[in-house]
């Protein structure tokens, strides 16, 4: 009796068995009609490079579900989206199918499957995605539908599942890390006669040894370690060597010599330093992620931004911290504020700049009873808001992130780490095979024994661990100082700029209104008017008028707009008002030296003054004392008053720089870049907004008022302003700790090394050289930091 035999085949698309050869294309063959769909879609969008990645990356789609009706509902629609305007839907969904790199290359090449898609960026290590797409084009179902198509259907939930998913992705790191611990403790104790000697008596036990660390070895590569298996495979697919390769391959040379060295040379082999590297790796590792964690905002909202909103109970305005914000309240956003949650707008003309959020800089006008998404800063008059939304942490994270706003200023530069971890990849490999080569003609044996020597002892353990220790220990420090980095990767930046530029009022001037005098002879009426007009500004000397003034009746204002560096022309009432320099309110300049002046008239009649005697904030003396070591700037929107006060702290008159527009200060920066120079900005993120943006290094100064500026890479509490020369010298201190310890695991390779080209490494010098050099990079890095810290009065 014949059987019939049935010929498996797997589907090009998923891997899966094909059961049925009814679904064929292009002579690829399919499992089902979803996965057969799936390339269709990609093959219509000439998209197929994407199974080049990765063997079978997608999905198997035959339990296919279509059933999403429910996303033309709009107040559904309302409640998942991010942000809406005339063409634009910005929306972020959680993809639980994203898995490996040509998942990330798909996904980020939505816009050529429909050019209704502008945008697509994917978080790879939260597997979010956020899109943006014109609506008149695409509807939210119909976008949710093509992500199912290509296999990566969203987890939609009703609860802003995006938005509440702050509990960081499963991957089992804690149990991997007991795993090898656990077994390196007892491969160690196991060891421990052979690395004391064992008597010609005890020889049998030496070969049962060997294979019981054999045994615990097995959990630790193929459970522990095989995270660095996939790495350094996915990442050869796309033709990236990074630091994962060597590891990888450190790890598997380890494991097979040690069969090896147990099952046919009857020594103990290599498990010890095997179950040693994996474990700290995964120290590192896990150290890593809780920094990534720590610099998302994940954390505390308080902790990170030092942001307040205003907040009116019973008529009274109050700020509080924004993370106290709930639904219901009615907030005040002024001038230059950024609105921090979905509200409806309840009170005033509201002019939006949005280019935080899609790029584009146009300001668009809301009416009453509209809804304001978070994200968009007021560039007019004082409005009131009902919020109707929570504060959205994770989207103000994506927002300071932004690739809208933010351009590739950092994109070609390279941490100390990406650059050496490639040379020191190349260099290990040439002198593996190097030693080989050398050998193989004259004992093929210690040839082969050499090479896997080289790579045992070279294994970049130290190199991979000392950056996320080094870095985790000076954010912590940092955040401990109130100066909020917005990642690692900004401290070495920080440490390589050589030219600082300054704003002034309100960066190295504070809101203290003990030296503001109001010349002129007004009414009650006149002042409610000039404090009706000030009050919807953000400026610090805006605020500094209102506070003068006290609380006065706040007026109707019918028309508002500010201009930086100039002043406020507002209609309040029936009445116009002009306030700033003498250019904004004659139409000329007035030399008037000394202190600051603002000049104000009402209805075409020049009524008198304000003068403001600057005081500067507390640690400006020692900042001073940055000129040796920096070029220093000011650039300053106001007149030259004081110049003669500022040159205490720049010591160069001609670089002081007055009368400066928002687009002035963003050239400057530029030209000084054109020199060669690397420069850091802080500004108070008010009218530097670009500068910030084009420097290389941009700080944002805080006294607790909602002045957040995507555009910043850090931002710093005005508190601990006077702290700036420590950061600075701090930052140096935390890459040259990189710098050492990258020396110190140097020279542990090189003594490793010395006995591993000779094929004579026995393996209690690599279980005393691994672990050794493993503990002190660790142990130098932490104490290091904190040594460093406590010089630089940080701690």
């Amino acid at each position: 009796m014949r059987t019939a035999s049935i010929e498996k085949t797997t589907c090009y698309h998923c891997g899966d068995d094909c059961l049925t050869p009814n679904y064929v294309v292009e002579q690829k063959q399919f499992c089902c009609l979803g996965c057969k769909s799936v390339f269709e879609v990609l093959s219509e969008s000439k998209l197929c490079s994407y199974y080049s990645y990765n063997d079978h990356p997608g999905i198997n789609r035959a339990n296919a579900d279509r059933k999403f009706d429910y996303l033309n509902e709009p107040d559904i629609v309302n409640e998942l989206i991010d942000y809406k305007d005339d063409n634009l839907t910005i929306v972020t969904f959680y993809i639980p199918q994203i898995h490996c790199s040509s998942c990330l290359w798909l996904l980020e090449q939505l816009n050529k499957m429909n050019p209704a898609i502008h945008y697509a960026r994917v978080d790879f290590l939260k597997k979010q995605i956020n899109i943006r797409f014109n609506h008149h084009n695409l509807n939210l179902q119909q976008l949710v539908e093509l992500l199912y198509n290509i296999g990566y259907e969203p987890v939609i939930s009703l609860q802003d599942i995006i938005k509440k998913q702050n509990a960081p992705i499963k991957d089992n790191l804690v149990q991997k890390i007991a795993v090898a611990g656990f077994c390196f403790g007892n491969v160690m104790l196991l060891s421990f006669p052979e690395y004391f000697g064992i008597s010609i008596y005890e020889q049998g036990f030496r070969h049962f040894f060997g294979w019981l660390n054999i045994l615990f070895a097995l959990p630790v590569v193929f459970y522990s370690g095989w995270g660095y298996f996939v790495s350094a495979r996915q990442n050869l697919h796309v033709k990236v060597l990074n630091i994962d390769f060597p590891l990888a391959l450190g790890i598997g040379i380890l494991f097979v010599r040690s069969i090896v060295d147990v099952a046919i040379n009857n020594d103990p082999g290599f498990t010890d330093t095997l179950c040693g590297l994996v474990f700290f790796l995964l120290i590192g590792k896990y150290i890593q992620k809780k920094t990534y964690h720590h610099i998302s905002f994940e954390r505390d909202y308080r902790s990170f931004f030092p942001v307040a909103v205003n907040v009116l109970i019973d008529d009274i305005e109050k700020p509080i911290p924004l993370a106290q914000l709930q639904t219901g309240q009615r907030i005040i956003i002024r001038n230059n504020e950024i609105i921090p949650a979905d509200a409806i707008l309840l009170k005033g003309r509201a002019m939006v700049d949005f280019s935080f959020v899609t790029g584009e800089s146009i300001p668009i006008g809301k009416t009453l009873g509209e809804i304001i998404y978070a994200g968009g800063r007021q560039t007019g008059e004082a409005i009131e808001l009902e919020v109707i939304k929570s504060v959205s942490q994770s989207y103000l994270t994506q927002l300071w992130n932004n690739e809208a706003f933010t351009t590739q200023k950092n994109g070609s530069s390279k941490t100390f780490n990406e650059k050496v971890s490639k040379y020191f990849t190349i260099v290990l490999l040439a002198i593996a095979f190097g030693s080989l080569l050398i050998w193989l003609p004259f004992n093929a044996g210690r040839g082969l024994a050499a090479f896997t020597a080289v790579l045992i002892v070279a294994c970049p353990c130290a190199l991979a661990l000392s950056t996320p220790f080094t870095m985790a220990a000076a954010l912590s420090i940092f955040d401990r100082n109130l100066f909020y980095l917005k990642n690692t990767r900004v401290i070495e930046q920080m440490a390589a700029i050589n030219t600082i530029v300054m704003d002034k009022t309100g960066t190295i001037t504070n809101g203290d209104t003990n030296g503001i005098e109001l010349n002129g002879k007004f009414t009650a009426l006149q002042k409610q008017l000039i404090y009706s007009a000030c009050v919807n500004s953000m400026h610090p000397l805006s605020r500094m008028i209102c506070d003068h003034l006290g609380d006065q009746k706040r007026l109707p204002v019918n028309s508002y707009n500010e201009f930086a560096g100039k002043g406020i022309i507002a209609n309040v009432g029936n009445h116009r008002l002009k306030i700033g320099s003498s250019k904004l309110v004659f139409g000329y300049a007035i030399e008037t030296p000394g202190n600051t002046t603002i000049y104000i008239s009402i209805d075409g009649s020049y009524l008198g003054y304000v003068t403001i005697k600057h005081n500067y904030r507390t640690g400006m003396d020692d900042i001073a004392g940055l000129n040796s070591a920096y070029d220093m700037f000011l650039l300053s929107g106001d007149q030259d008053h004081e110049r003669e006060n500022l040159l205490q702290f720049f010591k160069k008159p001609e670089h002081l720089y007055f009368d400066q527009s928002p687009q002035g200060k963003l050239d400057f920066i530029l030209s000084l870049q054109n020199e060669g120079k690397r420069i850091m900005m802080i500004g108070d993120g008010l009218n530097d907004s670009g500068a910030l943006k084009q420097s290389d290094f941009g700080i944002a100064v805080s006294d607790n008022v909602n002045n957040f500026s995507p555009g910043s890479d850090a931002i710093m509490d005005g508190r601990s302003f006077k702290k700036l020369p420590s950061f600075l010298r701090f930052s140096k201190d935390a890459v040259n700790i990189i710098h050492l310890s990258f020396i110190i695991s140097l020279t542990y390779n090189i003594i490793g090394l010395s006995y591993a080209v000779s094929g004579r490494l026995s393996p209690l010098i690599a279980a005393i050289l691994m672990p050794l050099s493993t503990v002190t990079i660790i142990l130098f890095t932490t104490l290091a930091t904190h040594f460093a810290a406590k010089k630089r009065n940080l701690l």
